[in-house]
C-alpha cells in the first residue's frame, strides 16, 4: 500500500492545494484502497495488486472529469509544457552530496581568511625581514587557498543552477527522504552551532591566560583567539550550508500545491517585501558579527548578550508586519 500511496501523492503533487483537489485525492485513494483489498482477497500477490491498481487508476487525465478536477489538471499540463521538471531521487542524492562538499569547502575557505592575519602575530625567527616574509607568505597562501576553495565550491554547484532557473518539483518519496535526512542532521547541526558559539565566547580566554602568564607582549594568545573564532565560524558556515541544501530541495514544491504540504517542515516564513526578505537572509550572521565586534572591543560580555534578545524581538516584529 505504501507504493500506491507514494504514487497517488506524486500524481497530485503539482496540483493546487485546494479543498476540491484534496477531496478528489481522498476519493481516488479510497477507490485505490478498495480495489487493492479486493485483489488481495481474490488471491493476487501484493506486487500484482499494486500493478493492477496503478494501471487502472494511475492516469489522472482519464479520471479528472469524474473527480471534478479537470480544470486543475489542464492547468498543470500547461505548466509541464512550459519546462516544468521533476527532480529524481538519484539527482537529489547527488545534489545533497555536492552541497555537503561545497559547504565544507566554503567553511574552510572562511576559516583560512580569518586566520590569514595570524602570520603577522607569529614571531618566526628574530630577523624582522624573515618575520615579514613569513607573515606575507602565510597571509597570501591562506587567502589564495581560500579563493581556490570558493572557486571549487562554485564549480561543484554549477551544474545545479537549473534548480533556481527552472520550475522544478520533487515527488512524495523524494520529499520524505530529504525531510528524514534533515531531521537526522538536526542534532548534528545543533551540536555544531553550540560548539561554534562556545568557541567564539571562549576565544578571549587564550588572550587572558597568555597575558597573565607571559605578559601582553606575547601574541600567541591573539593567534589562538583567531583560531577559536575561525573554528567557530567554520562550524556555523558548514552547518548552515548543509542545512540550506535540504531547504532548497524541500522548497522546490510550491507551498500552494499539494506537493508543498508533503512534509510539515516545508512551511517556512516568507516576507511580502523582497527587500526585507534579502535582509533576513543575512540577519543572524550580521547579528553574530555585531555581537562579536561589540564584545571584543568592549569586553563587556556580561552586557553584550542583550544583542540576542533585541535581535529576536526585531525578527518577531518584522514577521508580524
Amino acid at each position: 500500500m505504501e507504493t500506491i500511496r507514494n504514487y497517488l501523492e506524486t500524481m497530485f503533487a503539482k496540483l493546487p492545494n485546494t479543498l476540491e483537489v484534496q477531496k478528489a485525492k481522498q476519493e481516488l485513494w479510497q477507490m485505490m484502497e478498495d480495489k487493492y483489498t479486493e485483489l488481495i482477497e481474490d488471491g493476487k500477490t501484493e506486487n500484482e495488486a499494486v500493478g493492477i491498481v496503478i494501471s487502472e487508476f494511475g492516469n489522472l487525465d482519464e479520471l479528472a472529469e469524474e473527480l471534478g478536477i479537470r480544470s486543475f489538471v489542464i492547468q498543470d499540463k500547461k505548466g509541464a509544457d512550459n519546462g516544468f521538471r521533476t527532480v529524481s531521487l538519484a539527482e537529489v542524492k547527488d545534489y545533497l552530496h555536492d552541497r555537503t562538499r561545497s559547504a565544507y569547502a566554503v567553511a574552510l575557505g572562511v576559516f583560512l581568511c580569518i586566520i590569514s592575519v595570524c602570520g603577522h602575530l607569529i614571531h618566526f625567527g628574530t630577523n624582522w625581514r624573515v618575520r615579514d616574509v613569513f607573515a606575507m607568505s602565510f597571509m597570501f597562501l591562506a587567502i589564495a587557498s581560500a579563493v581556490g576553495l570558493f572557486l571549487f565550491s562554485n564549480f561543484v554547484m554549477g551544474k545545479w543552477k537549473f534548480l533556481k532557473e527552472k520550475v522544478c518539483s520533487v515527488d512524495f518519496a523524494t520529499a520524505e527522504y530529504v525531510h528524514n535526512r534533515r531531521e537526522s542532521f538536526r542534532v548534528t547541526r545543533s551540536m555544531m552551532v553550540t560548539i561554534g558559539v562556545i568557541l567564539c565566547i571562549l576565544s578571549v580566554l587564550p588572550v587572558v591566560v597568555v597575558a597573565s602568564l607571559f605578559g601582553w607582549s606575547n601574541d600567541f594568545g591573539v593567534v589562538m583567539m583567531f583560531v577559536f573564532i575561525g573554528t567557530g565560524v567554520f562550524l556555523f558556515v558548514a552547518a548552515g550550508n548543509v542545512n540550506a541544501g535540504f531547504t532548497v530541495i524541500l522548497s522546490l514544491n510550491k507551498r500552494d500545491t499539494v506537493g508543498g504540504s508533503f512534509v510539515p517542515s516545508q512551511k517556512q516564513v516568507t516576507y511580502k517585501s523582497e527587500t526585507i526578505s534579502r535582509i533576513m537572509s543575512v540577519y543572524w550572521p550580521t547579528v553574530t558579527c555585531i555581537y562579536l565586534c561589540w564584545s571584543f572591543l568592549s569586553f563587556d560580555w556580561h552586557i553584550t548578550w542583550i544583542v540576542w534578545v533585541i535581535a529576536a524581538l526585531v525578527q518577531q516584529m518584522l514577521r508580524a508586519f
